[in-house]
C-alpha cells in the first residue's frame, strides 16, 4: 500500500529504522507526510465501502437463496390462507350467473350497480321489471338497493358487463303461474291485446292467450280490450313460451258459489232496451226491464246509467251456458222503490233478501209436505200448477 502511494504520489521512501522513527521529521519530511497520508486515507475509505458492498452481497444471496428455497418461512399467512381467499372471492361473470349488487347511481333511463367486477355492471329500464317503465325509480331501483341480478350480457365498448332483474322476475312468474294451476285458482287478467283467434292477458306479468271459444261473454275483441276477466290457467310451457287461459271454466266454476237469493254488488256495464248487463264479479248478468221494479219502466235508462253500482239478488243461472239472471225487484222494500229511492233499495238489501229466501223456503216445505200427503185413494189430485185438490172429472167432449 505505501507502495503504490509513493508511485501515485511520484515520492519514494526508504524503510525507516526504529532509531529514525524515534527522531524528529524535518519541515521538509513534515510536507512529504502530510502529502502522503490523505492518499492513504482515501485508500482505508475504499477499503471500508468495499467491506459494506460485500456485506450487503452476502445479505442480499442470503434472501434469495431464502425465497428459493423457503419462500414461507417466519409468514403466519399460508398458501392454503391464500386459496380460500381466492376461493372466497372468486366471482364467475359468466352469462346467466346471478350476482349480488349493489346499485350506486340511477336516473330515467337505467341505473349503475355495484357487482365488486373491475367495472360497474348496467341495468336497462327495460330490465328493470317484468313489467313496462318510465322510470326505474318506479320499481323502486334507487341508490342503495342490494338485490340479486343475472348477467345477461357484456358491453366490450367500455368493458362493462349488462344485468338484469326482469329475467329473474320472468323465472318466478312462470313458476307462479304453475302453482296456480295446479291450485286450480281463479285469477284476474287484463286483456291487452288480441288476434283472429282470441285476446292475449296479462296474468302475473306474463301475456296468456284466451281463445274465443274459452271466452263466455258474446264479446267482439274490442270490446274486450281493457278489462279484466275472470280466468283460468289450462296449460303453462315456460320452454315454449305457452300460457293458455280460460275464461268459460272461471265463470262456471264462480256461478257455482252464487246461490239463489244470494244478493251481491255489480257494476252496470252496458243499456240494452231489454235491460241492463251488470258485471258482477267478472260475470256479466242480465238484469231484465222487468225485474228491476216492481213499476212498469218505459225507458230503461231513466233508472240506470254505465258505470252505476248496485246490489242484485241471483234469480237464476245456466252453468252450460254462462247465463245469470239478475232481479232488483225482489229487494224494493215496497213496490217502485228502484224508480223513486234506489238508495234505500240498497240499503235494505239484505234484509229483503232473506225474507225473499224465507218464502223460497216456506213454499218448498209445504210442497214436499203436500207430495208426502198425496194418496190416490183419498180422491185428491194435483193440477198442472201443482196444486193439491179434489180430484174433478173432465168429461170429454
Amino acid at each position: 500500500m505505501a507502495f503504490a502511494a509513493q508511485q501515485f504520489t511520484g515520492l519514494r521512501f526508504p524503510p525507516l529504522s526504529s532509531s529514525q522513527l524515534s527522531k524528529p521529521l524535518s519541515s521538509k519530511q513534515q510536507t512529504q507526510r502530510s502529502n502522503y497520508v490523505p492518499i492513504v486515507s482515501a485508500v482505508a475509505i475504499s477499503n471500508a465501502q468495499t467491506k459494506e458492498r460485500l456485506k450487503l452481497k452476502d445479505l442480499f444471496e442470503e434472501a434469495y437463496e431464502r425465497c428459493r428455497t423457503a419462500p414461507m418461512q417466519g409468514v403466519s399467512f399460508t398458501t392454503d390462507d391464500f386459496h380460500a381467499a381466492l376461493h372466497k372471492y372468486d366471482f364467475n361473470f359468466d352469462i346467466g350467473t346471478k350476482v349480488k349488487g349493489t346499485v350506486f347511481c340511477a336516473d330515467a333511463n337505467g341505473a349503475l350497480v355495484d357487482i365488486t367486477a373491475k367495472s360497474s355492471a348496467y341495468l336497462a329500464v327495460e330490465e328493470a321489471c317484468i313489467h313496462r317503465l318510465k322510470h326505474v325509480e318506479e320499481a323502486g331501483i334507487v341508490p342503495g338497493l342490494r338485490e340479486e341480478f343475472i348477467i345477461i350480457g357484456e358491453n366490450k365498448a367500455n368493458d362493462s358487463l349488462v344485468v338484469s332483474l326482469r329475467s329473474i322476475q320472468y323465472d318466478l312468474a312462470w313458476e307462479r303461474c304453475r302453482q296456480l294451476q295446479a291450485e286450480d285458482a281463479v285469477l284476474k287478467g287484463k286483456i291487452v291485446g288480441a288476434n283472429k283467434g282470441g285476446v292475449f292477458a296479462l296474468v302475473e306479468g306474463i301475456r296468456g292467450f284466451v281463445p274465443f271459444s274459452l271466452i263466455s261473454a258474446k264479446a267482439t275483441a274490442e270490446e274486450l280490450l281493457g278489462k279484466e276477466l275472470p280466468l283460468k290457467i289450462l296449460e303453462v310451457d315456460k320452454e315454449q313460451s305457452k300460457l293458455v287461459l280460460s275464461n268459460r271454466k272461471a265463470m262456471a266454476d264462480s256461478q257455482v258459489q252464487l246461490g239463489i237469493g244470494s244478493v251481491v254488488t255489480g257494476t252496470v256495464q252496458s243499456l240494452k232496451p231489454y235491460g241492463a248487463f251488470v258485471d258482477i264479479g267478472g260475470i256479466n248478468g242480465l238484469l231484465h226491464v222487468s225485474q228491476i221494479s216492481h213499476d212498469r219502466i218505459s225507458d230503461i235508462a231513466t233508472v240506470l246509467q254505465p258505470g252505476d253500482t248496485l246490489k242484485v239478488m241471483i234469480l237464476s243461472h245456466n252453468l252450460k251456458k254462462g247465463q245469470v239472471s239478475l232481479c232488483t225487484k225482489k229487494l224494493e222494500p215496497t213496490p217502485g222503490d228502484m224508480i223513486r229511492d234506489p238508495k234505500l233499495v240498497f240499503e235494505k238489501a239484505e234484509e229483503m233478501a232473506q225474507t225473499f229466501r224465507q218464502r223460497i223456503a216456506q213454499a218448498e216445505a209445504m210442497a214436499l209436505a203436500d207430495m208426502q200427503n198425496f194418496r190416490p185413494e183419498s180422491g185428491l189430485t194435483l193440477s198442472s200448477e201443482g196444486i193439491l185438490g179434489p180430484f174433478t172429472a173432465v168429461s170429454s167432449a
